[in-house]
């Protein structure tokens, strides 16, 4: 299948669970998870109704942006973000999804106070406790969330979070179901710099598990651009 038609199928499919979940289908948004593809890829998924573009990797974010691949839609970066990065992200991309400690904050704060900007973020969350992986733990989140109001450069979206690996359908069910409940306790509270609207989660994988559980956007790479291509010099 081509691109096209892989994201008219995804489509059908993010209608199909949101339905099932009771839910209404324009709540859910499709992030394209562009690594490793090129821009003419990226542009042909925009032009077959991809939501917005994910980007993991700042230097792939520079060179596509440079050639205008993302024109006509958001571009978030979803991958883990070094600090001495910062500042080729910052001001560059609609939302930061993955911000995962505090240290990056500072970092982000400091680089969009000197743009004179106010840069929208998701704080990433280590759902499954994965020594792996970075995120907050789900038990930091209060004292991140209150210290939000020392970061007037930064609004905070929302969460995001990538679950462990599952090994049979639905093992994921319940990191899901965590951090829709997390979402739904940090919007009954009143923070500063907070606003909850974007709980990203489900990938080309899960992501109808993920609707079903409260998601309301899919990062999807594979099910659109197809496996990715580890030679390619992209």
């Amino acid at each position: 299948m081509c691109i096209e038609e892989n994201v008219l199928r995804i489509r059908e499919q993010i209608r199909e669970a949101a339905l099932a979940a009771g839910r209404k289908p324009e709540e859910i948004q499709l992030c394209a998870a562009t690594k490793m593809n090129d821009a003419q890829a990226v542009r042909r998924a925009i032009a077959a109704g991809v939501d917005c573009c994910g980007e993991n990797r700042v230097q792939e974010l520079t060179a596509k942006l440079k050639d205008n691949a993302y024109e006509g839609k958001p571009v978030h970066f979803i991958g883990h973000l070094q600090t001495n990065k910062v500042r080729q992200v910052v001001g560059k991309v609609d939302l930061i999804q993955s911000v995962d400690s505090l240290h990056l904050l500072k970092a982000i704060q400091q680089e969009a106070a000197k743009q004179n900007i106010c840069q929208e973020i998701l704080l990433e969350v280590n759902i499954g406790q994965e020594l792996s992986k970075s995120g907050f733990g789900e038990q930091e989140l209060p004292e991140i969330l209150e210290q939000m109001c020392d970061f007037p450069n930064i609004f905070v979206r929302g969460l995001m979070a990538i679950p462990p690996i599952c090994q049979n359908h639905g093992d994921n069910d319940k990191f899901f179901r965590k951090m829709y409940n997390l979402s739904v306790d940090i919007t009954a509270k009143k923070y500063d710099n907070v606003c909850v609207t974007v709980l990203s989660m489900g990938m080309s994988d899960d992501f109808q598990q993920a609707i079903a559980m409260g998601s309301t956007m899919v990062r999807i790479g594979t099910g659109i651009f197809g496996p990715r291509n580890y030679q390619s010099p992209i």
